[in-house]
């Protein structure tokens, strides 16, 4: 069965929410390896995989930037 217009605009939404995090993850890696905090970096690359993770899930693809 198709999904309906209202679960297409939710997958939408969803892939769109979760590239600005993965985005927001990158840059806030780069700033931590940038500033030198190692604890930070660790915190960041934790959230960047997780979200990698879920993003392949969901098939939702992840270009490089």
């Amino acid at each position: 069965m198709p999904p309906t217009h209202d679960e297409g605009a939710h997958m939408d939404a969803f892939t769109a929410g979760l590239l600005q995090r993965i985005k927001a993850a990158e840059t806030d890696l780069t700033l931590a390896r940038e500033t030198g905090d190692d604890f930070l970096a660790d915190v960041e690359q934790a959230e960047l995989d997780d979200l990698h993770r879920l993003a392949a899930e969901h098939g939702v693809e992840v270009r490089a930037a």
